[in-house]
């Protein structure tokens, strides 16, 4: 009991601060990412902070995984350090006995991890996407700023306005460039306001001119107006056949068991079996090397991490190009890396040895000489 709650409580203690020091870096990332989307036009300002909420809540799943990784080998790392190893051995605790208590501190987050790969990271993807569309799709005259030229979400109309007035809704020295039906258009106008005919948005100019145009025709066709309306554009509707795999359900990827849905599937659910994984390899690699000090076994860490989240990014590509099969490449990349952890850490909990292994086949074949010629 001493045994399991000691490592329990350490465990807790270096996975809280692990995870914090993750979760403010990756914050920071998203953060300067998200500004930088909202600075091209991307994002709209004012959703960058729950942009950036729903982005850090959907790779979760990765910082989760990586803190209990991280948390696990300095823990134990360190009670090899500090001779604290030595002292359960002696007492008849092997290196594989650690994989109780191990399991026990990490299937809470084992699970949390599995449901917010299956559940919550397509949650977040959809949500973040519909947040840009809507940026993306909102009205042509809602996008226009004064002093810029602004293209129309079908990219036939340009617009510009002078200068906002103090009604809302209303600018002054308008202009528009369109192409349609063949023509070409320019309209100017003294000033302008915006008004809603049925389910349409009204753009009104008072006291301007338009002059049209055929395209691949000389002619020109000029009128002033008191007052002309110009419809502002329909904005497109959001195309359900276009949502990205990332932002479809679980059970939207098994309904439609595509390349690529079969991809994003073993994204998701290799994300919870790596945690797993990661739990029996950082007892495997958990060890100390007083000459190379505590980062040495750090960065192994992360580079052991890093190869084999790649990996499962590599597999999720080959799976949605037909290069690999979704159940085999599951089963190699996963199967395999809990067999090498496997026995990498049998080999640590019962001492094998190249030179012990030879010893030992040596006396095998000492005693069987020795039987044969006692014979």
């Amino acid at each position: 009991m001493l045994f399991q709650s000691s490592i329990r409580k350490e465990l807790a203690r270096s996975f809280g601060a692990t995870l914090v020091v993750l979760m403010t870096i990756v914050i920071t990332i998203i953060l300067i990412r998200t500004l930088g989307q909202a600075s091209r036009g991307s994002v709209n300002p004012q959703d960058v902070m729950l942009v950036m909420g729903y982005s850090a809540l959907g790779r979760m799943p990765i910082i989760l995984t990586l803190s209990l990784f991280v948390a696990m080998v300095s823990t134990l790392s360190r009670m090899y350090r500090d001779s604290e190893m030595v002292v359960w051995f002696v007492s008849g605790r092997g290196l594989g006995f650690f994989l109780v208590p191990l399991f026990r501190f990490a299937w809470p987050v084992l699970l949390v991890i599995t449901l917010m790969s299956v559940f919550v990271w397509p949650w977040s993807n959809q949500q973040t996407q519909e947040v840009r569309d809507r940026y993306e799709q909102r009205g042509d005259l809602e996008r226009v700023s004064p002093g810029q030229f602004q293209e129309s979400s079908s990219g036939n109309r340009v617009f510009f306005i002078d200068r906002d007035t103090s009604q809302e809704k209303v600018s002054n020295n308008v202009f528009i460039a369109s192409t349609e039906k063949g023509k070409n258009s320019v309209t100017t106008a003294s000033s302008g306001r915006i008004e809603t005919v049925g389910k349409d948005q009204m753009l009104l100019l008072d006291n301007g001119q338009r002059l049209e145009s055929e395209i691949g025709k000389s002619a020109l066709k000029i009128t002033e107006f008191a007052e002309y309306g110009s419809k502002a554009g329909d904005s497109p509707l959001i195309n359900g056949a276009n949502i990205p795999e990332k932002s479809k359900s679980t059970r939207e990827l098994l309904k439609s068991p595509t390349r690529t849905n079969q991809g994003e599937l073993a994204w998701r659910l290799g994300m919870a079996l790596a945690a797993i994984n990661f739990v029996v390899i950082a007892l495997a690699l958990a060890s100390v090397n007083p000459r190379a000090g505590r980062s040495g076994n750090l960065i192994f860490v992360l580079f052991t991490f890093v190869v084999y989240h790649n990996l499962l990014n590599l597999g999720q590509s080959w799976i949605s190009v037909g290069a690999a099969n979704f159940a085999g490449f599951v089963l190699a990349l996963h199967g395999g890396a809990l067999l090498l952890a496997l026995g990498w850490l049998s080999k640590r909990h019962l001492n094998w040895t190249f030179k012990g292994a030879m010893s030992r086949q040596r006396k095998r074949q000492a005693s069987r000489q020795t039987g044969k010629v006692a014979a």
